[in-house]
């Protein structure tokens, strides 16, 4: 595995790598054109010119259209907490059953949308998209295969999404399948009664496996199109990375004593967690164990090390960081 693996062995439990958080951006191609919206309109809508009232209430639908599917999913709509918002919706999803939607934040938070520019009395009017602060929504739900994810969706024209996935619930799905047992904290797994089938399951996530989810929820959270219009006018939410963590998780025995003084450098008093991350690095850098340190609080408030993805003006992506985003180690 590397330098740190192989000197503290012994007391390794087991390891494994999988993804962790997986943030993919929605967006329907064609409409990033403003000719295309316009044509989309006269084509399927019979209506032109695409006027500020028509975008308005396309976006009163939806927020009317959400109102009424919360009440029959059982699923509330709530203000932005206060605090975290994962911790926040733990409590609704302790009953979910699959595919229940559980919760629905409302906040406010920045979208490319459609704007309608012109004036009433002439009736003229051109497109352009712009960036705006806006309600949106972000669905929270119990996915039949990736478990715990939530799905934000913009109430306005063309709806930009974001889905956000774990592969640690998706692995724990995958483990339930198969009658492993496992015990899961809440990103990771500290206990598991075959290691190597996990590895083997953490490999197998494919392509598939993204659209297959993404496709499935944005197309029930999005009603505003047909189904006529969707396969002819191939209207879809295409999914392109925004982030993605890559988690390397080493289990170690619970009164094993990882590195001593004379090795990396730290005392064993001062072997907290940000330490023993910081044990983990000294191995494989020639950074000393305090920089190291102070690396590992960085990448644990959302630092230097996540793996991420960036989108240039076409709209492609590359990753800013290729290998590790985060080692943790745990008892």
């Amino acid at each position: 595995m590397n330098a740190f693996y192989e000197h503290h062995k012994n007391n390794i439990r087991f390891h494994y790598r999988c993804f962790d958080r997986i943030l993919l951006n929605g967006t329907i191609q064609p409409f990033q054109q403003e000719q295309r919206v316009v044509g989309f309109f006269g084509e399927y809508r019979n209506l032109y010119p695409v006027s500020r009232d028509v975008l308005r209430d396309i976006a009163t639908q939806f927020h009317n259209w959400v109102k009424n599917r919360s009440q029959k999913w059982g699923a509330p709509v709530v203000e932005e907490p206060e605090g975290r918002r994962d911790q926040f919706v733990d409590a609704y999803f302790r009953q979910a059953k699959a595919d229940d939607v559980v919760c629905i934040i409302k906040a406010r938070e920045p979208a490319r949308i459609l704007t309608a520019i012109g004036t009433k009395a002439e009736n003229r009017w051109h497109l352009e998209l712009k960036q705006r602060w806006v309600d949106q929504y972000n669905f929270y739900i119990n996915d039949a295969e990736w478990g715990r994810i939530f799905v934000r969706v913009c109430p306005y024209f063309p709806f930009p999404a974001r889905v956000c996935l774990n592969q640690h619930h998706w692995l724990a799905n995958r483990l339930r399948q198969d009658g492993i047992r496992f015990r899961q904290t809440s990103n990771a797994f500290i206990q598991c009664s075959d290691p190597k089938r996990l590895q083997e399951r953490a490999d197998s996530l494919a392509p598939r496996d993204f659209y297959r989810c993404g496709h499935k929820w944005l197309t029930r959270l999005t009603p505003f199109f047909t189904p006529r219009e969707r396969q002819q006018g191939r209207i879809q939410h295409q999914l392109f990375f925004a982030q993605v963590e890559y988690c390397e998780h080493v289990a170690r025995n619970m009164f094993a004593v990882m590195c001593r003084t004379r090795i990396c450098g730290a005392p064993v008093a001062r072997l907290h967690w940000w330490r023993g991350t910081a044990c983990v690095r000294a191995h494989n850098s020639g950074q000393s164990e305090d920089s190291q340190a102070r690396s590992a609080w960085s990448s644990r408030h959302g630092g230097v090390l996540e793996c991420a993805a960036e989108f240039d003006g076409g709209g492609s992506q590359s990753l800013r960081a290729a290998s590790l985003a985060r080692m943790v180690i745990s008892a």
